[in-house]
């Protein structure tokens, strides 16, 4: 579906336009076109997102609705370098809609318009770009078959090429109107205009024309009227003049008007980044010294277009419990156990412990626990003994310093100021750690974040922790991983925060005038050179979630604290804490209560490693406890059972870091749980 593009940047919104497409807020235009409109969208977690919306005289043309569909399902197959991925689409819905990442910046043609040729290295890179992307197209067995200015953008990162709206399978079967040729004139292969031969030699075709285009601003082969254009594809050689020596070589390959001869795109992007590197490496010179390993490759050191900012993406930097509360929002419900050994309880069972082979195989218990054992901890398995001995100084009870630069005149980290949410940019154009300081604090968060995850049996993603000083960032990156459930990346996001934030905060304070990195965020990498936004903040803001000083528990913590635990000690000592609140409740109830409530089933308890928290919850469908009362007793309940047990623990088992607590109650009339208390244990 070719939408016309104004420039990349947020258009108004006009009379009619939606609020919401899908979970998207639409915040104004991108462009529009016969076929639709493409809105600028917001998820919940504030990613920037093209939102493609067929108008409804199209939506009614089923054989158009199915076109769409078909490009629905072949964007979705395909992943890969200098692609635009595909987030979610209904193309079943009264008015069907896809939503793509936003890519910032001007098409090919717009920017040829308005700034002439590419040349240098930049030129490389986008061949090389250009190619790479129609590699990975092809690998997933399709032919996008409407390679075009209009549709490849260059973004500050590089070449992205989009638009499936006419792609069809390798294998032949597509959805296209009958009798119309596909495809634009003077980008269509000889082989398409003689017989409608549509494969991936063609795409090669018109990827020598989009590169000969982007280097001379002219087309290979004159404009003039189609049947005219058409006759010097098919028996005239393209006009090369101008273009470098070395990029003649690949092209004339692209050029021949026997398909069978014509170069893949697999070996046009490797000769083509051959090539680039050679540039980069001119570019850098001869005898520099090349840096931190950068997290793309030559054609993110090569490319040389301005970033593109507009302030209408730009919103007020939510807190940090807000950013939590939205991602938790759009996470799915955790349903499924870690490989090793995954445990669950009930308040009327022993603990189950089932041992699993598969990192996906599900768990199905009623209350759970969670994280999995790490080398590194040192558990018992049995109980500890009473004892009252502790440390003078213990390191688990040293605060994370809310404001770390309060009082300090010349901070190194200047951006607390800044609401502006991190760019991808800023992502592809971090490094790895060059300094001593960088260094330390690069081990420090990949070692928090290892044992978070480790309790979770999560361990085999493993952060990337690059730095951009310019945007005194640091980035914490995992994936990809393949068939990855989505509540593991909230996961990630949460312990990447965590372990992030308090670095950064402990750093700020200890050397405020020399550490320049105050703010952290957190991608998932979807490919080599393009990563999705999981999250952003300040070690500036505060790392814990509080409430008027109090640390308090949210849904997101919940959704961690479900997941099943294989850890020796937190078996144990959720085994004995609902035991314990089961025994105390009934107790308590029938001396108490004519009618009491008893508690054979339904309290669980699950640990959340990211903020060191028990919590405790009801899933009791007949809703038991309705009335404050109830809720209250239960709070108390479990609150002094909770604190007992984790005291013991905190004072027996060095590795032990659980201080906080929350309960929740299910809710009958939302199908939600409330929360009715949380607080901090007073070791």
């Amino acid at each position: 579906m070719s939408i016309a593009r104004v420039d990349g940047r947020v258009q108004p919104a006009r009379s009619g336009d939606p609020k919401r497409v899908g979970p998207y807020r639409i915040i104004g235009r991108l462009g529009s076109g016969g076929m639709g409109t493409v809105h600028a969208g917001l998820d919940p977690a504030g990613l920037r997102v093209a939102v493609k919306v067929i108008h409804p005289a199209q939506a009614e043309d089923h054989e158009f609705r199915a076109r769409f569909r078909r490009e629905v399902q072949l964007s979705s197959r395909v992943h890969g370098p200098c692609l635009i991925p595909l987030l979610a689409a209904d193309p079943d819905a009264e008015t069907p809609w896809l939503a793509t990442t936003y890519a910032p910046g001007l098409t090919l043609d717009q920017h040829l318009a308005a700034h002439g040729a590419l040349t240098g290295a930049t030129l490389y890179a986008f061949a090389t770009g250009a190619a790479q992307a129609l590699a990975a197209i092809h690998a997933a067995g399709v032919v996008h078959r409407d390679v075009k200015p209009q549709n490849v953008i260059l973004t500050p990162a590089g070449p992205r090429v989009l638009d499936f709206g006419i792609a069809h399978a390798a294998d032949g079967t597509s959805v296209t109107r009958t009798g119309v040729m596909t495809g634009t004139p003077g980008w269509i292969s000889p082989e398409h205009y003689r017989t409608g031969t549509a494969g991936p030699e063609g795409d090669m075709f018109a990827w020598g024309t989009l590169v000969a285009y982007a280097a001379t601003a002219r087309l290979p082969f004159g404009t003039g009227a189609p049947d005219v254009v058409a006759y010097r594809v098919m028996s005239e050689e393209p006009d090369l003049d101008g273009l470098p020596d070395e990029l003649r070589e690949p092209l004339t390959k692209a050029f021949a008007k026997n398909p069978a001869e014509r170069i893949s795109a697999d070996a046009a992007a490797e000769q083509c980044e051959r090539l680039l590197a050679r540039q980069a490496t001119q570019v850098l010179g001869a005898t520099a010294d090349p840096g931190p390993t950068r997290i793309g490759d030559h054609l993110t050191t090569a490319w040389n277009l301005p970033s593109v900012e507009d302030p209408a993406w730009s919103l007020p930097k939510p807190s940090r419990r807000r950013r939590a509360l939205m991602a938790a929002a759009t996470a799915i419900a955790v349903a499924a156990a870690s490989g090793g050994i995954a445990a669950s309880y009930t308040s009327g069972d022993r603990a189950e412990v089932a041992l699993t082979s598969d990192r996906t195989t599900p768990a199905t218990p009623s209350a759970k626990t969670s994280a999995p054992v790490s080398a590194s901890a040192t558990t018992a398995s049995g109980p500890p003994a009473e004892t009252t001995s502790t440390p003078a100084i213990d390191p688990r009870t040293i605060r994370i310093p809310k404001d770390p630069l309060a009082g300090v005149a010349n901070p190194a980290y200047r951006r607390s100021d800044d609401e502006t949410q991190p760019h991808p940019d800023e992502w592809r154009a971090s490094t790895t750690a060059g300094s001593t300081e960088e260094r330390d604090a690069e081990k420090t968060i990949r070692d928090r974040m290892t044992s978070m995850l480790a309790t979770k049996d999560m361990d085999f993603m493993k952060p990337t922790i690059t730095f951009n000083q310019r945007a005194q960032t640091v980035m914490v990156t995992g994936g990809p991983v393949p068939q990855l459930p989505e509540n593991y990346q909230e996961v990630f996001r949460r312990a990447g925060e965590m372990a992030a934030c308090s670095t950064l905060a402990h750093r700020l304070k200890n050397d405020p005038t020399t550490w320049p990195y105050g703010r952290f965020a957190i991608y998932w990498k979807t490919s080599e050179l393009d990563a999705t936004s999981l999250g952003y903040g300040e070690a500036t803001d505060g790392c814990i979630s509080e409430i008027a000083g109090q640390w308090h528990g949210d849904e997101s913590g919940m959704a961690t604290a479900e997941i099943p635990s294989s850890d020796k000690a937190e078996i144990r000592v959720a085994d004995a804490t609902v035991k314990a609140i089961v025994a105390t409740w009934n107790t308590n109830t029938t001396e108490t209560n004519d009618d009491p409530i008893t508690l054979n089933d339904g309290i669980s308890l699950g640990f959340d490693p990211i903020e060191n928290a028990a919590y405790v919850w009801t899933d009791d469908p007949n809703s038991r406890f309705t009335s404050h009362a109830s809720q209250s007793n239960l709070r108390g309940t479990a609150e002094e059972a909770v604190c007992r047990k984790l005291t013991l623990e905190f004072r027996n088992n060095k590795s032990w870091q659980y201080t906080h607590w929350s309960v929740a109650v299910y809710d009958s009339y939302t199908g939600t749980r409330q929360f009715v208390g949380s607080g901090t244990c007073p070791y």
